[in-house]
Protein backbone atom coordinates (compact mmCIF):
# COMPACT_ATOMS: atom_id res chain seq x y z
CA UNK A 1 0.00 0.00 0.00
CA UNK A 2 1.43 3.54 -1.36
CA UNK A 3 2.35 5.65 1.97
CA UNK A 4 0.57 8.94 0.86
CA UNK A 5 -2.90 6.84 0.06
CA UNK A 6 -5.78 8.48 1.92
CA UNK A 7 -7.65 6.14 3.47
CA UNK A 8 -11.62 6.13 2.92
CA UNK A 9 -13.38 7.49 5.45
CA UNK A 10 -15.41 4.67 7.26
CA UNK A 11 -16.79 3.74 3.62
CA UNK A 12 -18.60 6.89 3.29
CA UNK A 13 -18.90 8.23 -0.05
CA UNK A 14 -17.94 12.04 -0.38
CA UNK A 15 -21.12 12.38 -2.99
CA UNK A 16 -23.68 10.91 -0.53
CA UNK A 17 -22.30 13.27 2.08
CA UNK A 18 -22.36 16.01 0.29
CA UNK A 19 -25.71 15.35 -1.00
CA UNK A 20 -26.91 14.32 2.28
CA UNK A 21 -25.37 18.10 3.58
CA UNK A 22 -27.27 19.67 0.90
CA UNK A 23 -30.98 18.07 1.98
CA UNK A 24 -30.77 19.18 5.14
CA UNK A 25 -29.64 22.79 4.56
CA UNK A 26 -32.66 22.72 1.77
CA UNK A 27 -35.08 21.29 4.53
CA UNK A 28 -33.86 24.03 6.98
CA UNK A 29 -34.37 26.88 4.45
CA UNK A 30 -37.95 25.14 4.17
CA UNK A 31 -38.47 25.33 7.81
CA UNK A 32 -37.32 28.34 8.48
CA UNK A 33 -39.83 30.00 5.73
CA UNK A 34 -42.31 28.01 7.16
CA UNK A 35 -41.70 29.24 10.42
CA UNK A 36 -41.71 32.61 9.79
CA UNK A 37 -44.88 32.47 8.46
CA UNK A 38 -46.44 30.71 11.53
CA UNK A 39 -47.80 32.96 14.67
CA UNK A 40 -47.76 32.55 17.90
CA UNK A 41 -50.46 33.49 20.56
CA UNK A 42 -50.23 34.23 24.86
CA UNK A 43 -52.64 35.92 26.90
CA UNK A 44 -52.18 36.98 30.85
CA UNK A 45 -54.38 38.06 33.14
CA UNK A 46 -57.07 35.49 32.71
CA UNK A 47 -57.01 36.09 28.79
CA UNK A 48 -57.15 40.23 29.34
CA UNK A 49 -54.38 40.29 27.41
CA UNK A 50 -53.58 38.86 24.14
CA UNK A 51 -50.77 39.18 22.17
CA UNK A 52 -50.03 37.53 18.13
CA UNK A 53 -46.48 37.41 17.12
CA UNK A 54 -45.02 35.46 14.04
CA UNK A 55 -42.21 32.99 13.60
CA UNK A 56 -39.88 36.74 13.11
CA UNK A 57 -40.66 36.95 16.29
CA UNK A 58 -42.48 40.86 15.29
CA UNK A 59 -45.68 41.43 17.58
CA UNK A 60 -48.47 41.29 14.59
CA UNK A 61 -51.60 41.67 17.68
CA UNK A 62 -51.92 43.86 20.42
CA UNK A 63 -55.70 43.17 22.22
CA UNK A 64 -56.33 44.86 25.32
CA UNK A 65 -60.03 44.02 27.30
CA UNK A 66 -61.01 47.32 28.26
CA UNK A 67 -61.54 46.42 32.08
CA UNK A 68 -58.12 46.20 32.64
CA UNK A 69 -57.04 49.34 31.33
CA UNK A 70 -57.01 51.32 34.81
CA UNK A 71 -55.40 55.17 34.72
CA UNK A 72 -54.78 54.49 38.32
CA UNK A 73 -52.41 51.24 37.29
CA UNK A 74 -51.30 51.90 34.52
CA UNK A 75 -48.19 49.98 35.72
CA UNK A 76 -49.79 46.68 36.30
CA UNK A 77 -51.04 47.01 32.45
CA UNK A 78 -47.68 47.48 31.37
CA UNK A 79 -46.07 44.22 33.34
CA UNK A 80 -49.28 42.32 31.85
CA UNK A 81 -47.89 43.13 28.35
CA UNK A 82 -44.74 42.68 28.66
CA UNK A 83 -45.05 38.88 30.46
CA UNK A 84 -47.72 38.42 27.33
CA UNK A 85 -45.30 39.83 24.38
CA UNK A 86 -42.45 37.54 26.14
CA UNK A 87 -44.50 34.53 26.11
CA UNK A 88 -45.59 34.83 22.96
CA UNK A 89 -41.77 35.05 21.24
CA UNK A 90 -40.47 31.93 24.19
CA UNK A 91 -43.47 30.06 21.97
CA UNK A 92 -42.30 30.50 18.71
CA UNK A 93 -38.28 30.64 19.82
CA UNK A 94 -38.90 27.26 21.07
CA UNK A 95 -41.30 26.05 18.13
CA UNK A 96 -38.13 27.26 16.06
CA UNK A 97 -35.68 25.50 18.25
CA UNK A 98 -37.31 22.30 18.11
CA UNK A 99 -38.25 22.44 14.29
CA UNK A 100 -34.23 22.86 13.56
CA UNK A 101 -33.13 20.57 16.02
CA UNK A 102 -35.26 17.77 14.50
CA UNK A 103 -33.73 18.39 10.76
CA UNK A 104 -30.47 19.12 12.32
CA UNK A 105 -30.19 15.31 14.33
CA UNK A 106 -29.39 17.61 17.39
CA UNK A 107 -26.42 18.99 16.09
CA UNK A 108 -25.61 22.62 17.98
CA UNK A 109 -25.89 24.86 14.62
CA UNK A 110 -24.32 27.47 16.78
CA UNK A 111 -27.06 29.74 17.19
CA UNK A 112 -27.94 30.07 13.52
CA UNK A 113 -31.51 29.71 14.20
Amino acid sequence: MAKNKIPPMGGMNMNAMLRQAQKMQADMENARRELDEKEYSFASGGGEVQVVVNGKLECVKLTIAPDVIDPEDAEMLSDLILLTVNGAIRAAREDAEKTMNRLSGGMNMGGLF
